[in-house]
């Protein structure tokens, strides 16, 4: 557009609008007096302008060209005077070279995303279709000037006392059953905190809630012709702005605040708040996706291309962010920042983080600069940091992801060797041993703790428990990809019947191999994660990469089936006994020695005869004894914690060790028990009535405690 520009000492007139360089620091929108300053990176444009709309026109109010002189280095920083910034909504365009074989994608005509956006707007409202007033689709907000939350009270939970629930947002409040006021919404989170309590967890770890396009999925479902969306959110348009349509009211930036009193909320119950962040990709895709900011904006230096400016896919998503370039890595650090600092978040999971640890020819580093400098940043310090220990591009690093003393990762292993194991698998035994003991053998020799080891046997991303045990295969073909995506390789087991099922043989093994899988992952060393709704019996129909559902059987069910409502019952009470006894949650790892005279060491191992163990290719039964006195130092009881597996399909009697008098063994859990017997409240555990040996049924678990 035509501009005329006047000049004083300090400020120029573009049109008719007041403006002077800017700071370049921070990136993004920020509040100065008399006016606002925006900042925006890029090292190969060769001109950049401020769009300037007001909310919901369709056309903007102002274009303003940053002088030349407004540039300091590659940072493009101008502040606006008298202006009026409610509804005020912006965007930029950036000039330069249209050459795809050199990496740049510059086309003026684009008006771009500022990826430091606090509030993003245009996707206000859920699946709601796109309308011509809005264009570009997504437009930055300048927000109000935030009122700073007092950090006081946070959990502060130490990372061996954590019980991580993995859980969508939307989800999780969804369904009619849930009786909230505002499903699917921060809002709606946080009036079930008091059920999060009950549970017995302290950390939520949220599936993404950066704002990105639901809308994106051009499938429909084959079988019901409904559209398909991206259910998930992992790919990611605006990474410092919580997603609006997550709020009850996302229109005025309302998703700000009432993000933030869910947070409130949740501390305020004694549970942390993880958010699973995706750095490894954006939302742009390959060469084909659309333009929404970072390409437009400096392609060359956001993504790892190849010499002929072909996207690098590591992430199996289109494109791969440059995470160690500096600018980049920067971006990623003050991100999180933010969200530390002004929401409180307590941790970060981070999808695919071995990309995090690539150069920027994608080469695997042995240092890398990002993971150190968050595992060392001072903002961050109290903060967990959690990764998805391997990448679509092949990196597997579940064991070795540098650490720095601070990573914890997600344990493929643990969960590989659970589901092997307790479907039957010979030659199990022995590394279940190490799984137990929080995966002594991936993390000891390098200084790691036990709590390196975040312990899954589900997650979002694969079958539910339920449905571990009632498929052989996945039912995927309601995804329209021809049944071609998700996992081929589940290790699951149906129990007998492919689905659902009357046969009350095949159901009651169903939950009996469910109470199996909640009671080892809750009675070994390590951080236990459990994947929402796996209390309450929650299935997905078999379909194990439900990534683009937004539908009933997608959400929880807070009315649950006879299954779930046992199963609710049994999570919450070997939740309660993990939470008592200190010796299943050691900082350290156990030694399998008594390094403190008790008699006992901490760890010990038996088979159907005690301190005999069978490690043979053929065993299919395990049983360990902690004895509690190793964990007196760090609070609770020091009763000893005896557990017996039997995965043969028929009963197996187990000789007890001989506990020191006066104790006795007492009866906390027999999953082959039929509720109400299957677990007994803490501290009512029953006394057996013989005290030698016990009976442990086909396919179960039986907990002792002796006291």
């Amino acid at each position: 557009m035509p501009v005329k520009s006047k000049s004083s000492k300090s400020q120029t007139l573009i049109g008719d609008h007041r403006v002077s360089c800017g700071h370049p620091l921070p990136f993004g929108v920020s509040h100065v007096p008399g006016g606002v300053n925006f900042s925006i990176f890029s090292a190969h444009a060769t001109g950049c302008t401020l769009v300037l709309f007001r909310k919901e026109s369709e056309t903007p109010f102002a274009e303003l060209p940053f002088p030349p002189s407004y540039r300091l280095g590659h940072v493009w920083a101008m502040t606006v005077h008298d202006i009026d910034y409610a509804g005020l909504e912006y965007g930029f365009r950036f000039d330069g070279p249209w050459t795809p074989r050199d990496g740049h994608y510059f086309d003026v005509s684009k008006v771009l995303l500022d990826p430091h956006a606090r509030e993003v707007v245009g996707r206000e409202t859920w699946m709601a279709p796109r309308t011509s007033a809005h264009k570009p689709v997504y437009r930055s907000r300048v927000p109000s000037v935030p009122a700073r939350q007092d950090p006081n009270g946070l959990p502060r939970v130490p990372d061996s006392d954590l019980i991580i629930y993995e859980m969508h947002l939307r989800g999780f409040t969804r369904h009619p059953n849930a009786g909230v006021r505002n499903p699917g919404t921060f809002a709606g989170l946080a009036e079930k905190v008091a059920e999060l309590q009950a549970l017995g967890i302290n950390c939520v770890e949220i599936m993404p809630v950066f704002e990105f396009d639901e809308a994106e999925n051009p499938r429909t479902n084959p079988t019901t012709g409904d559209p398909l969306c991206n259910y998930w959110g992992y790919s990611t348009v605006g990474f410092f702005a919580p997603k609006a349509s997550y709020a009850a009211d996302g229109s005025s930036g309302g998703q700000v605040l009432e993000m933030k009193q869910m947070v409130r909320a949740l501390h305020d119950a004694g549970i942390e708040v993880m958010l699973d962040v995706v750095f490894n990709h954006t939302a742009e895709g390959g060469a084909d996706g659309p333009v929404l900011s970072f390409r437009g904006i400096d392609n060359k230096t956001w993504y790892l291309l190849d010499a002929k400016g072909n996207f690098a896919n590591y992430s199996g998503c289109g494109n791969t962010v440059n995470c160690n370039y500096p600018a980049v890595r920067e971006f990623v650090i003050n991100c999180l920042r933010y969200w530390a600092s002004e929401y409180h978040i307590d941790g970060f999971r981070f999808d695919l983080a071995s990309i995090l640890g690539r150069d920027t020819q994608g080469n695997p580093l042995s240092n890398p600069p990002l993971l150190e400098f968050l595992a060392y940043d001072p903002v961050l310090a109290d903060c967990k940091l959690v990764a998805e220990a391997w990448d679509a591009g092949g990196l597997y690093q579940v064991g070795n992801f540098p650490s720095y003393g601070r990573w914890m990762e997600w344990n493929g292993k643990f969960r590989d060797a659970v589901r092997r194991f307790l479907k039957g698998d010979p030659g199990m035994v022995g590394e279940m041993v190490q799984r137990i003991m929080g995966s002594p053998d991936l993390y000891a020799a390098s200084g790691r703790k036990p709590t390196a080891s975040v312990n899954f046997i589900t997650c979002h991303d694969g079958f539910t428990l339920r449905d571990l045990y009632s498929y052989n295969t996945k039912h995927n073909l309601e995804n329209g990809e021809n049944n071609q995506d998700g996992s081929n390789d589940n290790l699951s087991w149906n129990c007998g019947a492919e689905g659902a099922t009357e046969d009350p043989a095949v159901t009651a093994l169903r939950l009996r191999q469910c109470k199996n899988a909640m009671s080892l992952m809750l009675l070994s060393q390590g951080v236990p994660m459990i994947s929402m709704g796996d209390e309450r019996g929650r299935t997905q129909r078999g379909n194990n990469n439900a990534y683009c559902h937004d539908a009933d059987w997608n959400w929880l069910d807070w009315a649950p089936d006879a299954f779930g409502a046992e199963m609710l019952e049994f999570t919450k009470k070997m939740i309660a006994f993990r939470k008592a006894h200190a010796v299943l949650r050691q900082p350290e790892f156990l030694s399998e020695r008594d390094q403190i005279g008790s008699g006992y060491p901490d760890i010990s191992w038996h088979g159907v005869m005690p301190w005999h163990p069978d490690w043979t290719e053929t065993s299919r039964s395990l049983a360990f004894m902690l004895c509690g006195r190793h964990g007196q130092a760090l609070g609770g009881n020091h009763h000893f914690v005896y557990v017996a597996c039997n995965m043969y399909y028929q009963p197996l009697n187990f000789v007890l060790p001989v506990l020191p008098k006066p104790l006795v063994w007492h009866l906390f859990a027999d999953t082959h028990a039929p509720a109400p017997g299957d677990i007994h409240q803490l501290g009512e555990e029953v006394p057996l009535d013989v005290q030698r040996s016990c009976q442990v049924g086909e396919w179960s678990i039986v907990v002792l405690v002796g006291k």
